[in-house]
Parts: C-alpha cells; structure tokens; sequence
C-alpha cells in the first residue's frame, strides 16, 4: 500500500508539466494543419484542381495567407471528429493509417519530383524501393485498424480528392467547348454593328472579361455574345485581361488600341497580394487615358455629347450552365453535376475580380460537350 502511494506520488509531479508540453504540441500541431491547408488549397486553386476561394494576404511574404473557407471547414471537421470519437484513444486508428498514407504519398511525390529533376534512374529505383519497403509495411500493419476508425481516414481524403478530380476533369470535358478565334475576322463585324443605328443601343461602353493571353485572339463564347445571342450595339468595346504574377506588389497595365476609340484591350498585371478590384482599377485606367486623350467616353447621344455627358459602362459577365442537349455519359454528367454545384458556393467571378454589381449583367449561355444526335425525321402531310 505504501509503495503504491509513493509511485502515485512520484507521478504526480510531472502531471502539470505534462500537460502543458501535451497543449504546446497540439498548438504547434494545429499550426502546422492549418498553414498546410491553405497553402495546399491555394496552390490547388492556381493548378485549376479546385474551387476559386477568397485568399487573404496578411504579410508582404507570399507562403502566409488565410482561407475563410478552409477555416471553417476545418473548425466544422475538427468538430465532426470529436463528437464522431469522443475518446482521443478512438482517434488512434485514424491517426495511425492516416500517418502513414501520409507517407506513402510524399515518398511518391518525391519520386515524381525526381524524375523531372531528371535523376539517374537506378537512384530513383533504389529510393522507391527501400522507403516504399518501409512505409508499405507500416500499412499493412496498420490494416487492422481500418475497422477501428480508420475508414474515417480514407472517407476524408477520398471526398477531398474527389472534388479535385472532378473538377479537374469537368474543366478538361469543358475545354472541348472552349475555342479562341482571331479577333481581326470579327473586327470588321463589329464596327458594322457600333454604326449601326437601326439596333439599339445595349450600352455606351461595353466591358468583356477575357482570358485569352493573345491579344489578337477571344473566346468564341464573347463573339457569339455579341453577334449571334443578341447583337450588343454600342459605342466602344472594352476587352480586359488580369494576369496574376508571383511578386507581391505589382500593379501594372497594358492598353492596346485594337481599332482606335472602337474597341480597347487592357492588360492587368497584378501581385498576389494586389485585390483585383477591376472596376475601380478599369476607371483609373480609362481616366489616364482620357488625360492622354487617347479614348473619348463621352456618350455619343446627340442630347446628351453637347452637353459633354459621360457614357455608362456595362460589364458583362458569362457563365455556363449544362445544356440538356448534351448526350455525356452518366459518369460524365454526374461530374459536370457536380462541378457546376461547387460552381454556385464558390466564389463568383463578379465577386471575385471586385465588380460593382449595379453595372454587371451575367450572361448563361449553353454548354454542350457533346450534341445529342437527332433521330431523322420525316415530314407527314
């Protein structure tokens, strides 16, 4: 009796400090998740192999940035597991397998980053083969906690990787649809159009956001907003480009006068750490060149260019919806589903280049990746 009163009393003096050495790695642990994941959603959302999500910039350093999202998604995640386990000896399964997934997937990793280091490839093999060894050995040992909880492990990152895959691949059925065509075909069009008054006029200056990088190139998506949807008829044709670079603070813009006070690109080459607030950037912009008097914005009204009124900007904004005239496999159809959802609780384009929503009109127009074919038909009279 007495003996174990003098072990109980041997332990004790180092409970409290236990625990705060127990709480400072957690700290250091959770510090570690969280930076990681925003610079892994980051880095996902700059591959196109996720949703575009806010990113906020706290320091001039590029790796330190908060994701409101990810926040919350870990804070609802951290949540879930809690009240899933309750017990942090429920957690160890999970944590077991999830370590060494962890592992197997880095080894991986830096094996691909091998080969485009271009390393001898008997290194490469050597190096698979030894970490591999090990790391598959813990797996397997680590098998017989599936059960235990460690399926919650493989639920999580199997629902993370699925919406990268399908995103990645709803862009990849998408670019079947996209087209660039060159600009100088349709210049001639869309003079004829601006001068032509028997349309109505849509707006004074007409705003598209483009994400050609050629000059003398757009999506074929805006031609057929202008031409074919509904002609647009106004007085000049705005084309804008952002172009988001690696250093932080760089602000700067390109103008070209693709037909002079007709139609107008301009180029944004913007930090990281720059907001892309276009609407107020664009008027800085057209304000610099009405001091150069290189553009007149003046509405072309005859009762309103006497008395030296401004015209009104229009910006239009086009998103694509799934057309039902499209005939894609089921497995397809349920990732162009699922793509255009995490589209909706996205960030906007509108939101996400800064517009004022008091001058933007958004425009669907159809998406068909594949036609359906229409059976023959014979007319019955």
């Amino acid at each position: 009796m007495i003996d174990a009163f003098l072990i109980k009393d041997r332990r004790d003096w180092f409970l409290f400090f236990g625990i705060a050495i127990a709480t400072a790695a957690t700290i250091i642990a959770s510090q570690a998740l969280i930076s990681g994941s925003f610079t892994l959603i980051s880095e996902a959302i700059r591959l196109n192999l996720w949703p575009k999500l806010k990113i906020n910039y706290p320091t001039e350093a590029k790796g330190q940035l908060y994701v409101p999202a990810t926040n919350l998604l870990l804070y609802i995640g951290c949540l879930g597991v809690v009240l899933y386990f309750k017990k942090a000896s429920n957690m160890e399964a999970a944590y077991g397998l999830a370590i060494t997934v962890t592992m197997i997937a880095t080894s991986i990793l830096f094996a691909n980053y091998l080969v485009i280091r271009r390393t001898r490839k008997r290194f490469i093999y050597l190096y698979l083969f030894v970490y591999l060894l090990i790391e598959l050995c813990f797996l397997y040992a680590n098998m017989d906690k599936f059960p235990h909880g460690g399926y919650v492990t493989l639920l999580v990152g199997g629902l993370l990787f699925f919406v990268m895959y399908a995103w990645f691949r709803a862009r990849r059925i998408k670019n079947r649809y996209l087209e660039f065509v060159r600009l100088e075909h349709y210049i001639p069009k869309i003079q004829e159009l601006s001068n032509d008054k028997s349309v109505p006029k849509y707006a004074t200056h007409l705003v598209y956001l483009t994400s050609a990088d050629n000059p003398k190139e757009i999506e074929h998506k805006v031609i057929y907003s202008l031409l074919d949807k509904k002609p647009k008829r106004a007085d000049i044709y705005w084309l804008i480009h952002v172009d988001t670079l690696d250093d932080p603070y760089t602000a700067e813009y390109m103008v070209t006068h693709i037909i002079p006070n007709d139609i107008i690109r301009v180029e944004f080459r913007l930090g990281f750490r720059v907001q892309p607030r276009i609407n107020l950037m664009f008027k800085k912009v057209v304000e610099a060149l009405l001091a150069n008097r290189e553009v007149s914005v003046t509405s072309r009204y005859d009762s309103l260019q006497r008395d030296n009124i401004v015209g009104d900007f229009q910006f239009i904004v086009m998103e694509k919806y799934l057309s039902d005239d499209n005939e894609l496999p089921l497995w397809e159809r349920i990732l162009m589903k699922f793509h255009f959802w995490l589209k909706e609780i996205s960030l906007s384009e509108e939101k996400g280049f800064g517009l004022d929503t008091n001058n933007v009109i958004i425009e669907k127009f159809p998406l068909i990746v594949s036609p359906i074919k229409y059976p023959r038909m014979k007319r019955v009279d």
